[in-house]
C-alpha cells in the first residue's frame, strides 16, 4: 500500500463471500495501516518516533437480527467521532457490517461525509452487500477491498495469492493445486501456511511435496461444467459434476437447474435472429461475455440440438423423481454425458430416449 495514495483514505471496507478471507483480507490492511512505511502522515501532522504514528485500534461487531439494537453503532461513532487518547490516531473495525439494518446504516451513512480524520473507519463485510446507503457513501468516501473471487476471476486471483505467497510453488504443483482447490478458494492461505511450516519461507513445493497436504477435493464452479460440455469433453465433465455434488454441496436438482438455464439460454436466442454478444446479454439479462460464448454454442449446436438437451434434461428430472430405479448420482453422470456427446460433430440430432 503507498502511503502517499493512501494518506486521504479514512473510510475502507474489506469484503468477500468467505470470512477467512475477510479475516486475512482486513488483518492484512491492519497490518499496513499500522506499519511506519504505511501510515503516511498528513500535511498537517508530524509524527514522532521518525515518522511512526501511535495507533490504537478498537473493534466491534454487529451482532445479527433481531438482537442487533442502536448500542454498537453509537459506540462506534463516538470513538470515530472522538479524538484518540494517548495515540495519534484511532482506528476503528466493525466486524459484521453487513448485520446493520437499514435505519442503522442510513445513520452511519449520513456521517461519513463528516471529517473524522485522523482516525480511520474500517467494515467488515461477509457474505452478504451492505444496505444500499451505505453502499452508496463508501463508494463516495472511501475504498472497498474484494477479498473474494468475483464470477469467472477465480483462476486470476489464485495466480495473484501465489506471487504472494510464502513458498514457492513449482509450475506443475500451480496446476494441481488450482484444479484440486477449484472454488473452494477459502482453503488456499491456510493450505499454503502449514506448507511454510512444513517447508520454510521461500521453499520449493514440487507436486510430491504438494500432494500430502491436499485433503478433499474443492467444488467446481458452474462454468467448468458447461465449458466442458461446449467441448465435448464427456470425463470432464462427469468429473466435474461429481465433485459439484460431492465437495461443492449441491444437490442434484441444483445441478439440473443450472444445466437448464443454460440451455434454455440458447433456446431463448433460437429463432431471435440475435446476432451479436451486446443484444444476447440484453435479451437474457446476463453481462456479455457469458453471452457471447452462450450465443457461440448455440449457432454450433444448432435448433434441434439444443432441443435434444432440453429433452434430456427433462428426461434427468423425471428420472431422479423415481421414474427409473437409478441412483442420483448415476442420473446426472447419464446426463451430462449425454448433453457433452451432443457437442461432438458426429453425433446425430435425434436419437432413442434412453435404454431402461
Amino acid at each position: 500500500m503507498s502511503p502517499r495514495a493512501e494518506e486521504a483514505t479514512a473510510l475502507f471496507v474489506v469484503k468477500g463471500g468467505e470470512a477467512p478471507l475477510v479475516d486475512r483480507g482486513l488483518s492484512r490492511l491492519l497490518s499496513d495501516l499500522t506499519s511506519p512505511v504505511d501510515q503516511g502522515a498528513g500535511p498537517d501532522e508530524t509524527p514522532p518516533n521518525g515518522g511512526a504514528l501511535a495507533v490504537a485500534i478498537e473493534e466491534h461487531r454487529v451482532p445479527p437480527q433481531p438482537n442487533n439494537d442502536d448500542g454498537v453503532l453509537a459506540t462506534v461513532l463516538d470513538a470515530l467521532f472522538t479524538p484518540p487518547f494517548l495515540a495519534d490516531r484511532r482506528i476503528v473495525v466493525l466486524r459484521d457490517a453487513e448485520n446493520l439494518d437499514a435505519a442503522q446504516a442510513g445513520r452511519l451513512a449520513s456521517r461519513l461525509g463528516e471529517p473524522f480524520a485522523p482516525n480511520i473507519l474500517v467494515l467488515a463485510v461477509t457474505g452478504k452487500a451492505l444496505p444500499a446507503s451505505l453502499a452508496k457513501a463508501v463508494k463516495a468516501h472511501g475504498r472497498e477491498i474484494e477479498t473474494s473471487p468475483v464470477g469467472n476471476k477465480t483462476r486470476q486471483w489464485m495466480s495473484d495469492q501465489l506471487q504472494l505467497a510464502p513458498v514457492h510453488l513449482e509450475p506443475a504443483a500451480r496446476q494441481l493445486l488450482e484444479k484440486h482447490l477449484g472454488e473452494d478458494v477459502s482453503r488456499l492461505h491456510s493450505l499454503l501456511d502449514v506448507l511454510a511450516a512444513a517447508y520454510g519461507e521461500g521453499g520449493r513445493v514440487s507436486v510430491a511435496d504438494l500432494e500430502p497436504f491436499l485433503g478433499e477435493e474443492g467444488s467446481s464452479p458452474p462454468w467448468d461444467l458447461t465449458d466442458a460440455l461446449e467441448k465435448g469433453d464427456v470425463q470432464s465433465a462427469v468429473e466435474v459434476a461429481h465433485r459439484m455434488l460431492g465437495s461443492g454441496g449441491r444437490h442434484p436438482f441444483q445441478l439440473l437447474a443450472t444445466l437448464h438455464r443454460h440451455y434454455g439460454a440458447m433456446l431463448r436466442l433460437d429463432g431471435s435472429e440475435v446476432s451479436d454478444p451486446a443484444a444476447a446479454a440484453s435479451l437474457l439479462n446476463m453481462s456479455p461475455f457469458p453471452a457471447q460464448k452462450v450465443l457461440a454454442q448455440s449457432r454450433r449446436l444448432g435448433a434441434e440440438r439444443v432441443a435434444r438437451a432440453i429433452s434430456l434434461i427433462a428426461d434427468a428430472d423425471l428420472d431422479l423423481r423415481g421414474v427409473v430405479e437409478w441412483p442420483d448420482k448415476l442420473v446426472i453422470e447419464v446426463l451430462v454425458a449425454r448433453l457433452a456427446q451432443l457437442s461432438r460433430p458426429s453425433v446425430p440430432s435425434r436419437g432413442v430416449r434412453r435404454a431402461v
